[in-house]
């Protein structure tokens, strides 16, 4: 949830993990801060507020160190002010610590150390860490001179051996010249550089700095230095890595001229839809890479937020294109309600950032019970994707803005491919009409971003309305969702999403002139039925304004006040041509009430805690 990245490198230490930091801070923004080792103390910079601000005020990234952790933070615990921003250190400030996670055993923790004599300065639980590793490593209260080199790596493992729940940690100490990483639940990966070594919550931290990287897995401690690393597990044996080379460009990474990263992957939604599609379709079939599928009696499908509701969709084209049984679940609930899952169940996890606590643990207790697992990932060598036992990497290039897009088109891209690939195995037979409809996708997204001056037109009529009613039938169902999620959560406009014959059964007592209601009104087999359900609206004084396709009948015309084109596709498809528009207007509403899009209040990108 909060981003980390540590960096050894000569005098530049500060000014490269800034650098990192700047490129994290979609994982959390109420507060950031610096530990510098220069001339064998420890520097501590933080404060609350945006990371910009914060460099503004303190110069972090003007200092010259060799040795540097930094952290932004998403606050769990503790209220978003200088106090708890990390870095923490122990009593004596001889060591500094950076956490992301929850430390679920803080409290009792806490209480043993204050017995001890430890003093705490913030209410976070990640002190506790520094503390527990304070007192390994001189063996009391800090108040006793600090071992020789080497004692930090044994103290981090002697204190992570006490923490229940998630982290990932990073460490130094005043007298070492290394930094210590430790994960358990929480993404960490190494950069190596030329004469440069990183540690970061994620690659992105230090691409253009180093060309390689080594991820750590669960339980395992790095000591990092100067242009080496060396890596242990829970014995303290010697781990040997997989080096990967780090694809990642700064172009990918940056705004590329957008005023936001959210419009800039609005607009790559075409791309990313060809990179899911390109070498997987072929006149000989569907290519996917995945194993134990097809004889799976049950699937079903986990994820949170927006990959649920892409996981909703993949619940009407699982079982309308390959005929198998799909039951849907948000990862959060299905661990702790003592699932029916065994051997005969494929579940199939969905996660942009392959990081989602509750859906990674969703994965491990499928596991347990015997299940075949399943990833649809976007970010490769990510936890769950490294945990199941297939996948289908997306391949969309990195999300960084915290309100999803193009991983959402490019999950249900990639759903619709496995089913297109489980009828074609189960029965020889090729869909081309869904295959050939997912290959004209892109250019169809082309034509709908061609008209958002048109949906911002909408929104400067609409951005001052406190609520909003998103309404579709069938497999759009899923996309009056998304569409009111994101508008939830950029705009702060409140906003459901409702099965638009449910509207009847509640929803329809709110309707007036103050109640916008959107509705997914493209030519399905429901089409009818939605028109009947605007006259309802409309009856009651309701403002409709619907998505469409041109040229649409007379009765819609006259029942809706605005109407968004979009250019017709079969119905197993519309999903992923009808949300962009929502993903339009839900950004042209925010950007004229003047809100931070790609850093909206409360809300981290990268979810990795339950």
């Amino acid at each position: 949830m909060c981003g980390i990245i540590g960096c050894i490198s000569e005098g530049e230490a500060a000014k490269l993990g800034f650098e990192g930091l700047s490129r994290l801070e979609y994982r959390g923004y109420d507060s950031a801060g610096a530990a510098l080792i220069q001339d064998g103390t420890i520097n501590v910079l933080k404060d609350s507020g945006r990371i910009a601000d914060i460099d503004n005020r303190l110069k972090i990234s003007s200092h010259r160190s060799d040795i540097a952790i930094m952290h932004t933070r998403w606050a769990t615990h503790g209220a978003p002010n200088r106090q708890n921003a990390h870095p923490h250190t122990d009593c004596g400030g001889r060591i500094a610590i950076v956490h992301n996670g929850i430390i679920e055993n803080h409290a009792a923790l806490r209480v043993v150390l204050e017995s001890e004599g430890h003093v705490f300065q913030s209410e976070t639980d990640s002190e506790v860490i520094a503390h527990l590793i304070e007192k390994f490593y001189s063996g009391g209260s800090g108040r006793t001179e600090p071992k020789p080199r080497g004692s930090l790596r044994a103290a981090m493992r002697k204190a992570t051996a006490l923490l229940e729940g998630a982290y990932a940690i990073a460490a130094i100490c005043s007298g070492e010249r290394c930094i210590v990483a430790a994960r358990r639940g929480s993404p960490l990966v190494i950069g190596i550089g030329e004469g440069k070594t990183f540690v970061a919550s994620d690659p992105a931290a230090f691409v253009g700095q180093a060309g390689k990287m080594v991820f750590l897995d669960d339980n395992e401690i790095a000591e990092i230095t100067k242009g080496s690393y060396s890596i242990t597990d829970a014995k303290d044996e010697v781990v040997e890595k997989v080096t990967e080379t780090l694809s990642l460009t700064l172009e990918e990474v940056e705004k590329g001229g957008f005023k936001h990263f959210m419009l800039k992957e609005i607009f790559e939604q075409p791309e990313a839809i060809r990179n899911v599609l390109r070498g997987r379709i072929s006149e000989a079939g569907i290519k996917i890479s995945v194993a134990d599928v097809l004889d799976a009696k049950r699937v079903i499908i986990t994820a949170c937020g927006t990959s649920w509701h892409s996981a909703l969709i993949g619940k009407y084209l699982l079982e309308g294109i390959a005929g198998v049984p799909v039951e849907v679940d948000y990862a959060s609930e299905l661990r702790y309600r003592n699932p029916l899952i065994g051997p005969d169940d494929l579940i199939i996890a969905i996660s942009q950032s392959g990081e989602t606590a509750d859906t990674l643990a969703a994965v491990r207790e499928a596991k347990t019970r015997g299940a075949r697992t399943l990833g649809i990932i976007n970010v490769v060598g990510s936890t769950i994707s490294r945990e199941v036992g297939s996948g289908i990497y997306l391949h969309a290039g990195p999300e960084i803005g915290v309100a999803s897009t193009k991983a959402f088109t490019a999950q249900v891209a990639a759903l619709c491919l496995l089913a297109l690939f489980i009828k074609h195995a189960k029965s020889g037979v090729v869909d081309r009409r869904i295959a050939e409809g997912l290959l004209g996708l892109p250019d169809k997204i082309a034509g709908v971003l061609e008209g958002s001056g048109g949906i911002e037109a909408v929104a400067r009529e609409f951005a001052s309305h406190r609520n909003f009613l998103y309404l579709g039938r069938g497999i759009n169902f899923p996309v009056a969702l998304e569409g009111a999620l994101k508008l939830k959560e950029i705009s702060y406009i409140h906003a459901e999403g409702y099965p638009a014959a449910e509207m009847k059964h509640g929803p329809i007592a709110l309707i007036d002139r103050d109640m916008p209601v959107l509705f997914l009104a493209t030519e399905d087999g429901s089409f009818s039925k939605i028109l009947s359900n605007m006259e309802e609206v409309r009856a009651r004084g309701g403002r409709i304004i619907a998505v469409a396709n041109e040229p649409a009948p007379e009765t819609l015309k006259r029942l809706a006040e605005h109407i968004i084109y979009v250019p017709k596709t079969i119905d197993e498809l519309s999903p992923i041509i009808n949300v962009v528009p929502l993903q339009l207007l839900a950004y042209h509403i925010a950007n004229l009430k003047g809100l931070d899009i790609d850093k909206p209040r409360n809300l981290s990108k990268v979810v990795t805690v339950e």
